[in-house]
């Protein structure tokens, strides 16, 4: 059992790093394109306990990517923590195709009681250009990036800034706080009128018998669309509009319309296949198909509707759909995770030939040393793990297995969902082989800064795994931070240490 064990700790090791200062469990954050937005962000995520982080090739480019990772590695030397890069294949997955960006305009909304009179100010973020967010303890409703050093230095607690929103009416910013922040001060400020700001806007301190500085509001992100989808309604789903050689017959009167750039939809569904999105947050039927359109009628959404916009996720459990293991993007993707990280992600295992046809391109590039997780998240990968996991083993790359809940859930179902994750781990565990948890760990947490019980009970259940991954989002440092904490559990370790002698000495693996 002792040499079991130890062979167990090495191929975590091998494939995730060793653990540091006597923790229990790697933890893995994902990380885009804000992650260079704010040159604090990986540091504020690497003191908080992260040693793994993820970057998934469906979003970015090699630029980013690159940026990303100098980021990663400069900071973990600065702080000497040892980091790990994992970068997801985007493989063959269906996802909703890419909205046009709407307008570039954000609300300042006060918070108002049922009967309309104001509770709260709205909180506002006034900071210099480039300068990132906010300090980590404040959280404002709205931030606003401004253009105007001097305007910036000449403004102070107290002060009114003034200025005229997109409907040209005149609202006030009074300055409660200031702070230094990188390349500058910034300042919470409180807005008691509801006002829309787009980029471009003026901004000036209230000050009388002299004209003072003026500020730009700039870089107002544009408001992400969506179809707002309800129980009934159609959904026609056509091929990416940027084909010029599709043509899109007249859809429903009435319907809403997305677009969906993978031929796999097109080309294998049939009515009265279920079909879901956004992991499994709205759910509807096939009512029919053509070779550039499927119609969707909606059975299942929020009472309210429920959004979806771009990139979601759409599964289509009962179908027959046949994916290549590795796309063309996957195959130019390889060359640059080959290169930059330490381990790579492949997406949508189903069987031993995906494994086979992984192996290959790996023996073409002599690639031997690059860590290989597999991501389990359909129900022919989770059938067939056991086979999936020998397979691999036949090559000397460090291995690996990802349970990715999200789509796991939607395609084996709900109910389902703990058993399988518990015989995952099982069989892992019997292969020495690490597992990474993976989807929704602390999401609440992550979004508003406060976890559910629910929540907190099932990162307490990661302990099982070698690592658990947690998503981006407004609060991922507080949720590392905590996931940390539970993870490394002084309570815990006790207990264990107490019941690991009765663990060698029985018989029930």
């Amino acid at each position: 059992m002792t040499a079991l064990m130890k062979r167990a700790s090495s191929n975590r090791e091998l494939l995730l790093g060793a653990l540091q200062a006597q923790k229990m469990g790697h933890i893995m954050a994902t990380v885009g394109e804000e992650a260079v937005e704010n040159d604090t962000h990986i540091p504020d995520l690497i003191n908080s306990g992260t040693t793994i982080f993820r970057i998934n090739c469906a979003h970015g480019d090699p630029e980013l990517w690159s940026e990303i990772i100098r980021m990663v590695k400069q900071s973990s030397q600065h702080l000497e923590k040892p980091c790990r890069i994992l970068m997801d294949l985007a493989g063959p997955k269906l996802r909703t195709g890419t909205l046009k960006d709407g307008p570039c305009v954000v609300k300042i909304s006060p918070r108002k009681n049922a009967f309309g009179s104001m509770i709260r100010p709205a909180q506002v973020w006034i900071g210099p250009r480039g300068a990132g967010p906010p300090p980590s303890h404040l959280s404002p409703d709205v931030i606003l990036q401004v253009d105007g050093q001097e305007f910036l230095n000449n403004m102070e607690v107290d002060d009114s800034v003034i200025f005229s929103d997109a409907r040209r009416k005149r609202r006030t910013l009074k300055i409660l706080s200031k702070y230094p922040v990188f390349s500058g001060v910034g300042f919470m400020a409180e807005c008691n009128n509801t006002a829309y700001v787009e980029s471009g806007t003026t901004l000036h301190v209230k000050q009388k018998g002299r004209k003072s500085p003026v500020g730009f509001v700039v870089d107002v992100p544009p408001v992400e669309q969506f179809v707002r989808l309800r129980v009934g309604d159609l959904l026609v789903i056509s091929r990416d509009s940027s084909d010029e050689n599709v043509t899109l017959p007249r859809s429903p009167i009435g319907s809403h319309k997305i677009t969906c750039p993978s031929g796999y939809l097109f080309d294998s569904v049939k009515p009265g296949d279920p079909i879901a999105f956004d992991d499994g947050k709205i759910w509807g039927v096939i009512k029919g198909t053509s070779i550039s359109e499927v119609v969707v009628k909606v059975t299942h959404a929020g009472l309210k509707g429920t959004k979806l916009g771009s990139e979601k996720s759409i599964n289509i459990p009962e179908s027959d759909i046949r994916y290549e293991g590795l796309t063309s993007k996957d195959l130019m993707d390889l060359d640059f995770v080959a290169a930059h990280a330490d381990m790579v992600g492949i997406s949508f295992v189903r069987d031993v030939h995906d494994i086979v046809a992984l192996h290959q391109e790996l023996a073409k590039r002599r690639i031997s040393e690059l860590g290989i997780v597999l991501k389990i998240e359909t129900k022919g990968g989770f059938e067939k793990l056991p086979l999936l996991i020998l397979e691999a083993m036949k090559s000397s790359n460090p291995l690996g297995v990802m349970i990715a809940r999200g789509d796991l859930a939607v395609e084996c179902g709900w109910e389902k969902l703990a058993d399988i994750q518990d015989e995952i781990i099982s069989i892992c565990s019997a292969a020495h082989v690490p597992v990474i948890l993976a989807t929704q760990v602390l999401e609440t947490l992550v979004k508003t800064g406060v976890p559910t019980r629910a929540e907190i009970t099932d990162a307490a259940n990661g302990r099982r795994a070698s690592c658990v991954m947690l998503n981006k989002g407004k609060h991922v440092a507080k949720a590392v931070s905590m996931l940390d904490t539970i993870l490394n559990s002084q309570q815990y370790a006790k207990v264990k240490a107490e019941l690991k002698p009765l663990m060698l000495s029985s018989h029930v693996n």
